[in-house]
């Protein structure tokens, strides 16, 4: 069962320094994008889209900068999961498609410790509910999909200490601002994930 966390579901059609979708570079792809939006549904699944595929995964890549804010994202082309969540989450506001932040805990390697965070998305979409899409970016073992109401997320969990948290988060939680922005590059933050075993009720 989803859990919104914020009472007022206003919160999520708001920016905020990291959600930063009225800079202008989000703007002008959101608008790009609403050609493909005759519904709710097909411009939310074309700004997963373009997020999941045209945006690399940093670690995937091996290059770029750490990105945190949407526009970073954007501007650069790169982002860890976290980043491009944050991306999907401005160019669906832009848009004034409700959208949150969405947290799950797995193994860093196959199977056992370290773990960490991975970051993803929920919609709010008019005929399905909130729905979770993890535009995290496709490769060899991970086809993460739009086909509400099923869900195809990137990974699944494999051990008692990986988690799928339910709740859905208006604003990124400062575990993962705190990671993207302090870090020197993507190399020393894949070395120094974060991570939580428990989420919190109020971030």
């Amino acid at each position: 069962m989803k859990l919104v966390m914020q009472h007022e579901l206003q919160a999520y059609l708001l920016p905020d320094p990291v959600i930063d979708f009225t800079h202008p570079t989000i703007q002008a792809k959101a608008q790009e994008l609403r050609q493909y939006g005759s519904s709710p549904e097909k411009l939310a699944k074309a700004c997963f889209e373009f997020v999941r595929d045209q945006i690399a995964h940093s670690w995937d890549a091996r290059q770029g900068p750490l990105t945190l804010r949407a526009s970073e994202v954007l501007t650069t082309g790169f982002g860890y999961c976290y980043a491009k969540s944050h991306l999907l989450a401005a160019l669906l506001r832009a848009n004034g498609i409700h959208a949150g932040l969405c947290y799950q805990r797995f193994a860093v390697g196959e199977h056992g410790a370290p773990y960490c965070l991975h970051g993803l998305n929920a919609i709010l979409l008019p005929n399905f509910g909130w729905y979770r899409v993890d535009a995290r970016g496709n490769k060899a073992g991970i086809d993460a999909r739009f086909a509400p109401p099923t869900e195809y997320l990137a990974f699944a969990l494999q051990d008692a200490a990986e988690r799928d948290f339910p709740a859905i988060y208006a604003h990124p939680l400062p575990i993962i601002v705190e990671a993207l922005s302090h870090h020197a590059d993507i190399f020393s933050l894949h070395d120094n994930l974060p991570d939580m075993a428990e989420m919190p009720i109020d971030p």
